[in-house]
C-alpha cells in the first residue's frame, strides 16, 4: 500500500536547519568577544602582562590582515560584475553623482557638529598641555593627492612603501589604494559593456571568483568573536589611556560630536527618506560594532557589504561600487567632526584667534578635503591638510597623537554607519532597496539573515540576462 501523503516526511531546508541548531547568536558571541577581551586587556595592564597584551596585539592584527587581504579581490571582482550587469550607464552615473551629493550633505552637517561644539566647550583653552612637546607628522596632506591617488600603479593597485626601523635595517611592506581599485574596477567593467558578448566568458569567470571570495570573507567574519577579544583587549592594555586627562574635554567632545551624528542626524536624515531609524541600525550593527574595535574602515569594508546587501536590501550591483568609494571618502568621524574639533583644538592651544572665515575653511576642507586625502591612511592626514589650509602649526597634532587609537574607535564606527546609511538612502530613493528585507531587521534578527550562507535576496545573478529587478542599477527617468 503506497505511503499516504501525512506519511511522507519532508527534509528540511538547510535553511531551516540552520535555524533550529541549538547555539549562542552571532551577535552575542561578539558581545562575549568583547567583554573578554576588556577583561584580558584589565588584567594585562594592571598586572604588566607584557606577553599577554602583544598576544592580543597580534592576534588582533592578523584578524584584521586577513580581511584586509580579501579587499583586494573583493572589491575588484565585485565592481566589475556590478558593472557588467549595468544596462544603463547613464543612470549609473547619477547614482554616482546622487551618492556624492549625499556623502556632501552629511559630512557638512557633520562638521557643523564639530565647529559647534569646540566653540562651545573650549577643548584648547582648557587643556593642560605643553606646545614645545609636539611635533609635526612626517605624512601630510595635500590637495594634489587625489590627483595621484586615483591613477593606479599596477593592475591591483598594490604599493609598496620602505622604512626605516630601529638599527638603521630597513622594512618594506605592501599596501593597496582602495581608490585605485574602485577606478580599475569600473574602468574594466566598463570595457566588458563595450566589448560585448565576447566579453562573457570574462565576466562569467568574474562571478565566479566574486563567490569564492564572498565565501572566504564570511569564514573570516565568524572569527569576529574571537578577533574582537584580541582587537579590543589590545586597546584596553597598549592605548595612552594615563594621557586622557589633559585632553579629557577634547576626546568627550570628539565622542560627543559622533554621537550625535550617529544618535540625531543619521535618523533624521532616514526617517527623512522614508527609513525607519532603528531598522537601519539594527540592520547595519554588525559592522558598525565590527568597526570600533577595528579602528579600520578598509578592514571593515568587507562586512559593511555585507550586511549593506544580506541586512539592508540595497542592489548588490550598486552596493559593490557605493560602499567601497564609501570606504575611501565617507569619513564624517575621521574627516568632518575629528578635523573640525582638532583644528580649533589646536588653535586654542597655540594662541590662535580663528575667525568666521576660518571655520568657512573648516568646513570646506572637511566636506572636500576626504576626496583628497582619498585612499591615503588615517585621520591624522586628514588634520594636517585641514591645519596646513588653516596656516595654523603642524606641531599639534603631535600632541593629539598619544589618544589617537582611543578616539579614533568611535571615529571609524561613525564613518562605517555613514558608509552603510548613504548607499541604502539612494537605493530607497532610486528603486533599488528591497523593503521587507530591510524591514525585516532586528536586533539580533538581522545577525540571523547575516550568518546565512545563501541568502536569495540577494544573490547575484550567474546570468548577465537574468539579472533580478532588485540587482539592476537603472534610475527611473
Amino acid at each position: 500500500m503506497p505511503a499516504s501523503t501525512t506519511d511522507a516526511v519532508t527534509p528540511a531546508s538547510p535553511t531551516t536547519r540552520r535555524s533550529r541548531r541549538p547555539g549562542v547568536p552571532f551577535w552575542a558571541q561578539v558581545f562575549i568577544g568583547l567583554v573578554l577581551g576588556v577583561v584580558l586587556g584589565f588584567v594585562a595592564r594592571q598586572f604588566d602582562q607584557a606577553w599577554l597584551a602583544e598576544t592580543l596585539k597580534t592576534v588582533g592584527g592578523i584578524f584584521v590582515k586577513l580581511l584586509k587581504v580579501i579587499v583586494v579581490p573583493l572589491v575588484l571582482t565585485a565592481i566589475i560584475v556590478s558593472i557588467a550587469n549595468l544596462r544603463q550607464v547613464t543612470n549609473a552615473a547619477r547614482l554616482a553623482v546622487e551618492t556624492l551629493v549625499w556623502f556632501a550633505v552629511t559630512a557638512a552637517a557633520s562638521v557643523v557638529v564639530g565647529i559647534t561644539l569646540g566653540l562651545v566647550t573650549n577643548p584648547g583653552g582648557n587643556a593642560t598641555l605643553d606646545t614645545a612637546a609636539g611635533k609635526a607628522p612626517s605624512s601630510t596632506g595635500s590637495w594634489l593627492d587625489f590627483l595621484t591617488s586615483i591613477v593606479p600603479g599596477n593592475v591591483l593597485g598594490l604599493e609598496v612603501s620602505t622604512s626605516a626601523e630601529d638599527g638603521g635595517a630597513l622594512s618594506s611592506s605592501p599596501s593597496f589604494n582602495i581608490l585605485q581599485l574602485v577606478i580599475l574596477g569600473i574602468a574594466i567593467g566598463a570595457a566588458c559593456l563595450s566589448v560585448g558578448a565576447k566579453a562573457e566568458p570574462f565576466v562569467n569567470l568574474t562571478r565566479s571568483a566574486l563567490e569564492v571570495f564572498s565565501k572566504l570573507v564570511w569564514w573570516v567574519i565568524r572569527l569576529s568573536p574571537l578577533g574582537t577579544a584580541a582587537l579590543i583587549g589590545s586597546a584596553v592594555a597598549n592605548y595612552g589611556w594615563d594621557l586622557l586627562g589633559p585632553l579629557a574635554i577634547f576626546t568627550a567632545d570628539v565622542y560627543l560630536g559622533c554621537a550625535i551624528v550617529l544618535l540625531v542626524i543619521y535618523p533624521v536624515v532616514a526617517r527623512a527618506n522614508g527609513l525607519n531609524p532603528v531598522k537601519f541600525f539594527a540592520g547595519a550593527w554588525p559592522a558598525i560594532q565590527f568597526a570600533f574595535v577595528s579602528r579600520s574602515s578598509i578592514g571593515t569594508l568587507p562586512l559593511t557589504q555585507r550586511v549593506v546587501t544580506h541586512n539592508l536590501g540595497v542592489s548588490r550591483d550598486y552596493a559593490s561600487f557605493a560602499v567601497p568609494i564609501g570606504a575611501t571618502t565617507k569619513m564624517d568621524g575621521c574627516a568632518a567632526i575629528y578635523p573640525a574639533l582638532a583644528a580649533i583644538t589646536v588653535a586654542q592651544l597655540f594662541g590662535v584667534d580663528l575667525g568666521v572665515t576660518d571655520y568657512l575653511l573648516i568646513a570646506f576642507v572637511s566636506i572636500v578635503g576626504s576626496a583628497a586625502t582619498a585612499g591615503l591612511t588615517g585621520a591624522v592626514v586628514m588634520l594636517t591638510l585641514t591645519l596646513s589650509t588653516l596656516g595654523l602649526p603642524l606641531e599639534g597634532v603631535g600632541l593629539l597623537l598619544a589618544i589617537d587609537p582611543i578616539i579614533d574607535m568611535i571615529r571609524t564606527a561613525t564613518n562605517v554607519a555613514g558608509q552603510a546609511l548613504i548607499p541604502t538612502i539612494v537605493a530607497k530613493r532610486n528603486g533599488l532597496l528591497d523593503q521587507d528585507v530591510y524591514d525585516a531587521n532586528t536586533f539580533g534578527g538581522a545577525d540571523a539573515r547575516l550568518e546565512l550562507e545563501e541568502d536569495e535576496a540577494t544573490a547575484p545573478s550567474t546570468d548577465g540576462d537574468r539579472v533580478r529587478d532588485r540587482d539592476r542599477v537603472a534610475v527611473p527617468a
